[in-house]
């Protein structure tokens, strides 16, 4: 019931589309491109969506804390260790506000995910990722796919400008109906009229 009201809410409620944490489940599959830094002690994963996210592999042989005595993350915290040549990464204490996909998919703050990282060519590495949470799911269960290089010889991650709501903020005049007309969030909440200037204005404003 909850993945329909939040497919027939136009996805709204996705935390992407208020510029905060996707979650490593939707950044994962998601186009925009990311960076991949490895030291030692840490494998640190740059996504440049998202307003751009950090997020911290500790590979320094330090076990996975009880979320219990950890504050809830939004992208996990997560422990990794080699086997091979394949990166394993073990997941838990997440907060429960991101979602598994645009599609509305949810989780619990119980959820533990378990990654394998794989490079299979010099451009492509294979991903997969084993989701359990026994709050939300019957039975654990896999995702895979393949992660593949930007070719492109000037390739870099550049700054991302999030703007929340922004198919609404493009497009949303468009519409005969309002998508959006109230917001709340954990602090406040706002009542949403459109304003659209005139002409070019609008699209030069966004441009700056």
């Amino acid at each position: 019931e909850l993945v329909k009201k939040r497919l027939a809410d136009g996805s709204k409620d996705n935390p992407d589309a208020h510029c905060l944490p996707m979650g490593i489940m939707q950044m994962t599959s998601h186009p925009y491109p990311r960076k991949i830094l490895q030291t030692k002690d840490v494998v640190a994963v740059i996504y440049e969506g998202s307003g751009t996210t950090v997020r911290e592999i500790f590979m320094d042989g330090r076990p996975l804390p009880n979320p219990k005595d950890v504050e809830p993350w939004w992208n996990g915290y997560s422990v990794g260790h080699w086997e091979g040549d394949t990166l394993v990464v073990t997941v838990n204490s997440f907060n429960d506000k991101t979602w598994l996909s645009r599609a509305g998919d949810f989780h619990s703050d119980a959820m533990k995910v378990t990654e394998r990282m794989t490079l299979m060519t010099p451009d492509v590495i294979w991903y997969e990722a084993a989701i359990e949470d026994a709050n939300v799911f019957t039975k654990p269960w896999k995702i895979a796919m393949p992660l593949y290089r930007r070719m492109e010889p000037n390739a870099q991650l550049v700054e991302y400008q999030c703007i929340p709501f922004v198919e609404e903020f493009l497009y949303g005049n468009l519409r005969k109906t309002p998508l959006v007309t109230h917001w709340e969030g954990e602090t406040m909440s706002i009542d949403v009229k459109r304003k659209v200037p005139q002409g070019d204005a609008f699209y030069a404003w966004f441009r700056k």
